[in-house]
């Protein structure tokens, strides 16, 4: 079944929904680990930390080849590897090694499924507005990581921790097969025998200070590292915080906290779409500094709202959660359609890598404050580990504004693709 270009992207976005769900499982699943494996609060934040750490390592090599070949079969495979890193993680796992090499594999899973899914798309459609494709396919990524933990909650309350990882790999597995059976091979992809991969294709360094040469390009990049960095620490630790919330006030919220952190989740979509039509008005980067500002605000609020009633710190979650949102879409797409077309693969990998280092640093960071300021039993301890997340943010606004983010003028940066 062949479908028109445009139909493309709601089959990417239903594939990203599928290949994500394995997200959250084990920040829905990681004070049952702490307890059941006597892990400390840095442990717990590193196992979720290599679930980036896996991403980093394939995403270079990944993204290389969606510029030598075509996307969907880098997607393929990381689709099947995401799946197997899933049941490694429910038939396997027993301690902290096993857990960070199997989380590891996951994130080299996704790194085979998102940047390329991205590429899928910008090779696929050639006219209109690509942004907004964009737009709603980095969006949708709220949409998977809420059912992660909706999922993954109901699945651990039913069944056990095991039962989520075993169940939730049907998810990229699926995608797998959206892609398969419904995206079309490229007219013009002529690839036959053996792939040769040099180090210089995984490691493309002379065309990534081609786009760090470009001060627009560098902008974003850096932005979305500071951007991820916040956002995974945040959605790693989220379901503990809520669990502290609850002990301090003794009061018990309207949901449990995996469906609340899933629901909270689903606000960074619109967020996400509508943060881009705003950029689109005001300008990219007087947005993206105006959202990540914003967000350090409501990160900090959040972390001194314990103690409060469950309504007001729901609000400042979703709050955060909005504005950590608010500026995904404008990074990434500012970054699609400012790089030069012969290495914008390698321009979305260096993207996608620094993002998802980011994301490597912010849960090991998050919990290695908590160890250090007291533990998560300690409201000073969620503060400073909060307030550790959301600088990066701050400070990158700070340099951007006197350095002068400067490089191709907006409407250049925005023209139909």
């Amino acid at each position: 079944m062949r479908f028109k270009p445009i139909g493309y992207t709601p089959l990417m976005l239903m594939a990203q929904t599928c290949a994500l769900l394995g997200f959250a499982c084990y920040a829905v699943v990681l004070t049952t680990l702490q307890d059941e494996w006597q892990l400390s609060n840095l442990q717990s934040g590193l196992i979720a930390s290599a679930f980036f750490f896996g991403y980093m390592l394939m995403v270079p090599l990944a993204t290389a080849l969606t510029d030598r070949i075509d996307a969907k079969k880098v997607y393929l495979i990381g689709g099947l590897s995401a799946s197997c890193g899933l049941l490694g993680m429910s038939l396997l796992a027993h301690n902290f090694w096993t857990a960070m090499v199997l989380m590891a594999l996951n994130g080299a899973g996704l790194a085979g499924t998102y940047m390329p899914g991205l590429k899928i798309l910008s090779d696929r459609i050639k006219s209109g507005e690509l942004t907004r494709h964009i737009a709603f396919y980095t969006a949708f990524f709220g949409i998977g990581t809420g059912f992660s933990y909706l999922c993954s909650g109901w699945i651990l309350s039913a069944m056990g921790w095991r039962y989520v990882f075993g169940v939730i790999a049907l998810g990229p597995f699926t995608a797998s097969l959206i892609v398969l059976l419904f995206i079309p091979a490229l007219d013009h992809e002529k690839w036959h025998g053996p792939i040769q991969i040099r180090l210089r294709d995984i490691f493309p360094v002379d065309k990534w200070r081609l786009v760090l040469q470009d001060k627009t390009a560098s902008g974003f990049i850096f932005g979305y590292t500071a951007h991820s960095l916040e956002l995974f620490a945040s959605r790693s630790w989220i379901v503990a915080f809520f669990g502290f919330c609850t002990l301090v006030s003794g009061e018990s919220f309207l949901l449990t906290a995996t469906t609340l952190a899933g629901v909270i989740n689903f606000f960074g979509v619109p967020s996400s779409i509508l943060g881009n039509e705003v950029a689109l008005k005001i300008g990219r980067q007087k947005w993206i500094c105006l959202a990540m500002l914003l967000s350090a605000v409501f990160g900090v609020a959040l972390a001194l709202s314990t103690g409060r009633s469950w309504w007001f710190i729901v609000a400042l979650a979703i709050g955060h959660a909005v504005f950590i949102m608010a500026d995904s879409a404008t990074l990434t797409a500012g970054l699609v359609t400012s790089a030069q077309e012969n290495i914008k693969g390698a321009a979305m990998g260096l993207h996608s890598l620094m993002g998802f280092g980011g994301g490597l640093l912010g849960p090991a960071i998050f919990g290695f404050i908590l160890d250090l300021t007291g533990s998560r039993t300690s409201q000073i301890s969620w503060v400073w580990a909060y307030a550790a997340v959301v600088m990066w943010g701050v400070l990158f606004v700070i340099y951007e504004r006197r350095k002068g983010w400067v490089g191709k003028p907006l409407a250049q940066i925005n023209k139909p693709s």
